[in-house]
């Protein structure tokens, strides 16, 4: 039976889009979810897109984060389903304290838009376990708010619990702590990524192929999840 994967869209979205053609090109099924909506309609694990919800009024992902859509979401993700959060779903998942710490403004105040090496430091999540530690990646970033900060005391925190699941290498296109570009919860199965692996599905339009095994690894973890 083919998984079904949830794309929410939320009113600023941009990249809803890409992630659910991404999803597809992985071999599941995408779902479009709607951010008034709260149903999740059956689907196995959900991406919160890129793009700029409710205009980045507030604070990035702020408004998103009450959407009626996130409250069925942060319940099924405490509950153990896959949530992948790119770009401003990193900073809504941050903001419904899905995850740890915020995404901040770039130190050097520019958005900064460009293909990024990551290394990835952990395969022990539902979102990355079709990669190899250590295996570095090519994925585009786009982000003006993409700094990704936290107290001291829970930075060393994810450190020690493996949760930092990759970080920039060869350069720091923002200025996040301790080249921090991607975390996980405790349990992994959700996790923020501020690169935009979606955009690196495809020959024609990515820098590689590499973002594509964020998605595939998605499947692979569904398949040996409990029934």
């Amino acid at each position: 039976m083919t998984a079904r994967v949830g794309v929410v869209t939320f009113p600023g979205s941009l990249d809803d889009g890409d992630a659910a053609r991404a999803v597809r090109i992985a071999g599941a099924e995408p779902v479009r979810l709607w951010h008034a909506d709260p149903a999740l309609h059956g689907v196995d694990a959900v991406v919160l897109p890129g793009g700029f919800s409710y205009g980045d009024y507030l604070r990035c992902g702020a408004i998103a984060r009450f959407a009626p859509v996130m409250e069925t979401i942060v319940d099924a993700a405490r509950g153990g389903l896959p949530v992948l959060g790119i770009c401003n779903g990193f900073q809504i998942l941050c903001e419904a304290h899905l995850l740890p710490g915020a995404l901040t403004r770039n130190q050097h105040l520019h958005f900064r838009n460009r293909d990024q090496f990551l290394r990835i430091e952990t395969a022990a999540t539902a979102w990355t376990n079709g990669f190899q530690p250590g295996q570095e990646v090519l994925i585009p970033v786009k982000n003006g708010e993409g700094c990704y900060v936290a107290d001291p005391a829970t930075l060393d925190r994810l450190e020690a619990e493996g949760r930092v699941v990759a970080r920039y290498i060869g350069g720091n296109p923002n200025g996040s702590q301790r080249d921090i570009a991607a975390v996980t919860n405790e349990a992994g199965n959700v996790v923020g990524i501020m690169p935009h692996p979606e955009h690196a599905v495809e020959e024609l339009t990515g820098p590689s192929l590499d973002g594509l095994g964020f998605f595939t690894s998605v499947l692979k973890h569904l398949v040996g999840a409990p029934a």
